[in-house]
C-alpha cells in the first residue's frame, strides 16, 4: 500500500470539505456540494479499502470504484468552476492527477492479472 497515496487521498478529501464549508448556500450549490463531498471522501475511503483486498481481482474491483469516484470529483469541480462559485483550479488539478494515477494502477494490475492467467 502506498502510504503517500493514502495520505494524498485523505488530504484531497479534507481540502474538498474545506472548500464546501466556505461556500455560500443555495439549493443548487447544496446539491453539488453534497455530491462532491460524498465522492471526494469515497476516494480516500475506498483507496484505503482496496489496499486491504484479499485478491488481485478484489483489488481491481475496489480500485475501479476509486477511479469512478475520482472522476466524479472532476465533474463536480468542473461544475463549480464553470458556475464560478469558487476557485477550484488546484483541486481540479489534483482530482485529475489522482484519476490519472488510478488509471495507471488499474492498467498495471489488469496486465498483471492477464499475464498470470497464461
Amino acid at each position: 500500500m502506498s502510504k503517500e497515496l493514502q495520505n494524498r487521498t485523505k488530504l484531497f478529501s479534507l481540502s474538498i470539505i474545506d472548500l464546501v464549508e466556505k461556500m455560500d448556500y443555495s439549493i443548487s450549490k447544496k446539491a453539488v456540494m453534497n455530491q462532491l463531498v460524498r465522492s471526494a471522501t469515497s476516494v480516500g475511503a475506498n483507496y484505503r479499502a482496496s489496499n486491504r483486498a484479499r485478491s488481485d481481482k478484489e483489488f481491481i474491483a475496489k480500485m475501479n470504484i476509486v477511479l469512478e469516484e475520482a472522476d466524479e470529483c472532476c465533474f463536480w469541480l468542473e461544475i463549480i468552476d464553470e458556475k464560478k462559485w469558487a476557485q477550484v483550479e488546484n483541486l481540479l488539478k489534483e482530482a485529475n492527477e489522482l484519476t490519472a494515477i488510478f488509471v495507471t494502477i488499474l492498467k498495471k494490475m489488469n496486465q498483471k492479472l492477464k499475464s498470470s492467467n497464461f
